[in-house]
């Protein structure tokens, strides 16, 4: 029996698929009834299929030899098409900038229903490819500012691609063949880090009453939803923490846990106390945390004969085996004893650092298998305290009732200095459910519709409001409206030492000045007339486009996060100097 390689028999494939093909061509031309236009529509669609096999083929044999054709795009060919892959993305993101911005529909399998209603930019963003490779490759870059933007600051993402698209296009209109692009970049990136030292400056502390202002405007300037996420961070304080979630109803609401919430429940029905609510309910509790299963309640022997005197109560944190939860759950039903059993949350290394945090914060000693502890020499000193627990189904609440001590201060701490350098959206979400935990309250904000695709808009928009706030509480605000922007466009001089500099500042006035432009464009103004009232207009006077009226931007509501503007223009500036000093692109050859 012949074999052949897989080359070779792909190539054969092939060559049989011409073969046939070419017969089907012979036998259509043998027919004398076909009329001469006929004959061309067929030569014509044959030869086509000829040249597209012909590549295929190419691409194959080349692959199978270890290496992959490439497309090589250059010079003015090549920006063109950067361009109109950043135009494409932008015209359908910015839209829906402003409190009069439009929402986007958008067609994906991996929406409810297969499509989505929405006004987040990035979510519009990442809806986003293109057929064109050299098109496509700007998209993404335009995605990477906006990612970026939403991972450290939350919000911010459209302002991020319309200061990147202008920066880009009035980039290519300036810098003609006499100008030194790498004096340009230079130039645009040293003024970018002054511009954002400057609105750091001018940044307000937010205040409990400004609360309201930054949740309403950041949810499209919903009042019903600002309120609710106003008090929702109201409660938890400044060093708590607010999440959102899918309602199971078209109720939106807001719910807020002053203590340590862990995402356990109950190992057994029998430990219910309060069959109303079905939770069990401790007071004075004192708390046994363990990473290793419990199998024989002898391991437990000096905790347990120290509660029992003295007739304590007693919640163990930690894998007890099937045998060991039945004991207990006996003693609690038949001798009124007060235990209870749930689960370590979460897995692997986060569920390591979170149970640290719990026997940190109830002042536990942490026992645990990684580190070599035995459980039976576990004595009651070893215990924690907490002076309430609710143990729900599927979630507890641990109030220990105590204020910070030193050393849970110095793990908030370290975990806002891990925060910093971390750039993982899931990881910086994980570390502030710790510092919550740890030093302030937990609220939780469930958005519900009346249908999929409000459901779906909505939550995007409670979303972003969230994620607003936090960056407000904790660098600041700005006035809104793209004022503050506005404002730190570079003012052209007379003259210039270096032409390169004029070229950087003409670049950044018209891009610093783009939010702004499409806020009011968005809203059916033109924004040169608007601002072209001087008399109305200084650092924190401005024009409210949803009311259209001016006055003071902070008394008028209209803020914006600094860490928002500011993250915004740094990525903005550092995706658009990267396309800017891109001569070439190579690309993947696509089969024709």
């Amino acid at each position: 029996m012949l074999k052949c390689s897989k080359r070779s028999s792909n190539t054969i494939y092939i060559k049989k698929e011409i073969r046939r093909n070419y017969i089907g061509l012979y036998i259509s031309l043998s027919l004398e009834h076909l009329s001469i236009n006929y004959f061309v529509i067929i030569s014509s669609l044959y030869r086509t299929f000829f040249i597209s096999l012909s590549y295929k083929l190419n691409l194959l044999i080349m692959q199978e030899q270890g290496y992959i054709a490439k497309d090589l795009c250059f010079d003015e060919d090549a920006r063109q098409k950067l361009i109109n892959g950043i135009t494409s993305i932008s015209k359908a993101v910015k839209s829906t900038l402003g409190p009069r911005g439009k929402t986007v529909l958008i067609e994906s399998t991996s929406h409810t229903g297969g499509l989505t209603i929405t006004k987040d930019g990035v979510t519009v963003a990442k809806s986003i490819d293109l057929y064109d490779p050299v098109e496509n490759l700007a998209v993404r870059m335009m995605k990477e500012a906006a990612t970026k933007t939403a991972t450290v600051a939350g919000d911010g993402t459209t302002t991020a691609i319309v200061l990147t698209e202008a920066l880009v296009t009035s980039g290519m209109e300036y810098m003609d063949t006499d100008a030194n692009s790498t004096e340009v970049i230079s130039f645009i990136r040293s003024k970018t880090a002054s511009i954002v030292d400057s609105l750091t400056k001018a940044s307000r502390e937010v205040t409990e009453a400004m609360l309201l202002d930054v949740a309403t405007i950041s949810a499209n300037s919903d009042k019903t939803l600002g309120n609710i996420i106003a008090g929702a961070y109201k409660d938890v304080g400044k060093d708590g923490i607010v999440t959102v979630e899918r309602s199971q109803n078209s109720r939106t609401y807001a719910e807020v846990t002053n203590g340590i919430k862990v995402d356990r429940g109950y190992s057994s029905p029998l430990f219910i106390n309060n069959h109303k609510k079905d939770e069990c309910i401790l007071e004075d509790v004192k708390i046994l945390v363990c990473d290793s299963e419990i199998n024989n309640i002898m391991q437990l022997e000096n905790v347990l004969k120290d509660v029992i005197n003295n007739n304590d109560t007693l919640l163990i944190i930690g894998t007890c085996s099937g045998n060991m939860v039945n004991t207990l759950a006996a003693n609690v039903v038949k001798n009124g004893l007060k235990f209870c059993n749930i689960p370590p949350p979460n897995f692997g290394y986060k569920q390591h650092e979170l149970m640290q945090d719990i026997a940190l914060s109830v002042g536990a000693t942490y026992f645990s298998e990684k580190t070599g502890d035995d459980l039976s020499l576990i004595m009651p000193k070893d215990l924690g305290h907490a002076e309430r627990v609710v143990v729900g189904r599927e979630s507890s609440v641990i109030i220990t009732g105590k204020t910070m001590g030193e050393d849970v201060s110095t793990r908030v701490s370290e975990l806002r200095d891990q925060q910093d350098v971390t750039r993982n959206k899931g990881e910086r979400d994980f570390i502030n459910t710790r510092i919550a935990s740890l030093a302030g309250g937990i609220g939780c904000i469930y958005v519900g519709g009346d249908s999929d695709i409000e459901h779906k808009e909505k939550f995007d928009r409670v979303d972003d409001s969230v994620c607003a706030v936090r960056s407000a509480l904790q660098e600041g605000i700005l006035p809104g409206g793209g004022l503050a922007l506005w404002n730190l466009a570079p003012v052209i001089q007379d003259s210039y030492d270096d032409d390169n500099e004029e070229i950087a500042d003409r670049i950044l006035r018209k891009a610093l000045r783009a939010p702004l432009v499409q806020i009011l464009t968005n809203a059916g103004k033109d924004a040169y007339s608007v601002m072209g009232e001087e008399d109305l207009i200084d650092a924190t006077h401005g024009y409210d486009a949803k009311n259209e009226r001016y006055g003071d931007m902070f008394e008028m509501g209209v803020i914006d996060p600094l860490k928002v503007t500011k993250n915004a223009l740094i990525n903005a500036s550092s995706v658009a100097t990267t396309i800017l000093s891109t001569n070439a692109i190579i690309t993947h050859a696509r089969a024709l």
